[in-house]
């Protein structure tokens, strides 16, 4: 007897049939997993208010939290908002196809609910070959948040997708493991004289200030805000996990991630069940991060010790995540 029960599946995303298969879904308010060179997204199309809401409703996301659209063309990501401006112009001309998104005001035709109910929008262009032709085949902006349950870890690699969402209708398009490994850095731009980063991410604030010729400030949010994933507990794995020292880590029950560390120093509490030690260049580390973390997450671990990297402007993306997958509760 045939199961009637839905379940997703993994198919090669650089097949034609697989984009052919993954348009036609989009079109009938289907949803897609979509590989980026940031993270793997849970997509829907940016104009269909109930596949956006299937999108959150799968991943029991809060209502207020915005998604991000995405789009294979600047005409696309201008049409989206009410007021392109210079600084937009610049940012995008200079990091798209890349990890930077836009937020901006948005345009009346684009749905609430794609945004969060806010009156902006968070734009971006993926760097990803996937991606782009889904979008091109596609014709329309996609909006897609990590194709993860809400506040857990995001996906670097389909079988994420595939382990979180194994009862999901959805098609996921494997476009290998996701090369910047985070998610990516979300600049505010609605007054262009006064950018700011509401979350560090692929690109970090030195260069957005470059581009732009000016102080980029960021903001100290630990709450929702225009920004996707700016709540204080967020990318977090299922296994308690807390940030300590050296000294402070290990143990037989025991999960360990060092990051910027010297490699295989002794840890204060013993030996532990599973150790990773994650290189001193930030954006190496930073496209493991993740994936070092899911494999923690299934070690059989009781608890994850990470050990944070300098507090250095290089690091700030990575310390914004285990900032927010060691908050307690939530």
């Amino acid at each position: 007897m045939t199961s009637s029960l839905p379940s997703a599946k993994v198919v090669p995303g650089h097949l034609p049939d697989s984009i052919e298969d993954a348009v036609e879904r989009l079109r009938s308010g289907r949803l897609v997993g979509l590989p980026t060179e940031t993270v793997y997204g849970l997509a829907a199309s940016t104009f269909d208010a109930d596949a956006i809401t299937a999108v959150y409703r799968a991943k029991s996301r809060p209502a207020d939290n915005p998604l991000i659209a995405h789009v294979s063309r600047l005409d696309v990501a201008r049409s989206l908002t009410s007021a392109w401006n210079a600084a937009a112009e610049r940012l995008a001309q200079a990091c798209w196809p890349g990890p930077v998104t836009l937020v901006l005001p948005r345009a009346d035709d684009v749905p609430a609910a794609s945004a969060g109910g806010q009156d902006s929008i968070a734009i971006r262009m993926p760097a990803h070959p996937v991606a782009l032709r889904l979008l091109e085949a596609f014709g329309r902006p996609i909006s897609a948040p990590s194709a993860n349950p809400s506040g857990s870890l995001s996906p670097t690699e389909a079988r994420h997708v595939l382990a979180d969402f194994t009862t999901l209708d959805l098609l996921i398009l494997d476009g290998g493991p996701s090369r910047v490994g985070l998610e990516s850095t979300v600049v505010d731009v609605r007054d262009p004289d006064h950018p700011v980063v509401l979350r560090p991410g692929g690109v970090d604030r030195t260069r957005i200030s470059t581009i732009l010729g000016r102080p980029v400030d960021v903001a100290e949010s630990t709450s929702q805000s225009a920004s996707p994933g700016s709540t204080a507990r967020h990318y977090a794995p299922d296994v308690t996990t807390r940030m300590c020292t050296i000294e402070e880590a290990g143990g037989e029950r025991s999960a360990v991630i060092t990051i910027g560390q010297k490699p295989g120093l002794a840890l204060g509490r013993g030996e532990p069940l599973f150790r990773v030690d994650l290189p001193a260049e930030p954006d190496l580390a930073a496209s493991l991060l993740y994936s070092s973390l899911h494999a923690a997450d299934f070690s059989g671990a009781e608890r994850i010790d990470l050990v944070p990297p300098p507090k250095e402007p290089a690091w700030e993306a990575v310390h914004d995540r285990i900032n927010r997958a060691t908050v307690e509760g939530g």
